[in-house]
């Protein structure tokens, strides 16, 4: 990934990558992007890219293991969290799903995050302590609740579904308050021409819709237009 196509990708939506992808792709029915409603801590942000860290984690039952594993463990999450290259994702599938009752991702786990230099976190759990998380630090979560309950790493650097998305490490995801996707490799470096493509093709009906006197014949004319220039 390019450094003009990472900030060009912060400047966009997820829904505006997703048609993107099918421009680069040549067809439409992309389909690597999440199910249903999402919750974002920071919606004003901008969309968070990078290459997943994946993990899985627990909350409704205590751990079953020995304490001194679970410890271990835990550390071995944080290492490889923190670990180079960039950017990054932590992307954490909460084993609980539906009915997650951990926040994994609150005030402290964001900061701690944040300082290993990664862009943000995708989970389908629990996040909390909103307007505490900190800022540049987006979580893109299935749920907002008050309790850790009984919080635990289960999993390191393996494949996990979120909301019926499924990533596997180093994966590129972008995310946003719209949900997730994960960007397929054979089009990476073709994704910010195609990107621009988009925006052009979309300005041909955006620019007419939104001149005096736009009605139904410049509709028409305008998205003669648009068919011609997209996929």
């Amino acid at each position: 990934m390019t450094p003009s196509l990472l900030s060009l990708l912060r400047k966009v939506d997820t829904p505006t990558v997703c048609n993107a992808i099918e421009v680069a792709q040549g067809q439409r029915g992309f389909n690597r992007f999440t199910r249903g409603t999402m919750l974002c801590s920071a919606p004003e942000e901008p969309a968070i890219v990078g290459y997943a860290r994946t993990a899985k984690i627990a909350a409704v039952h205590p751990p079953n293991e020995p304490p001194e594993v679970i410890r271990t463990r835990r550390m071995a999450y944080y290492k490889y969290m923190a670990e180079p290259p960039g950017p990054s994702i932590a992307v954490v599938e909460d084993t609980d799903y539906p009915e997650c009752v951990g926040a994994y991702w609150g005030e402290i786990n964001t900061t701690v995050h944040k300082g290993f230099g990664m862009s943000g976190v995708l989970t389908n759990g629990v996040m909390r302590d909103l307007g505490d998380m900190p800022k540049g630090f987006p979580v893109i979560a299935g749920s907002v609740g008050p309790s850790h309950g009984f919080v635990h790493v289960r999993e390191i650097d393996t494949p996990v579904s979120i909301f019926g998305l499924e990533v596997c490490p180093g994966d590129l995801v972008h995310a946003d308050r719209h949900g997730a996707l994960v960007v397929p490799e054979d089009i990476i470096d073709q994704l910010e021409a195609a990107i621009q493509n988009l925006l052009s093709t979309e300005r041909i009906i955006l620019d007419a819709a939104r001149q005096p006197g736009f009605d139904f014949e410049a509709f028409e004319t305008a998205w003669s237009a648009f068919e011609k220039a997209r996929v």
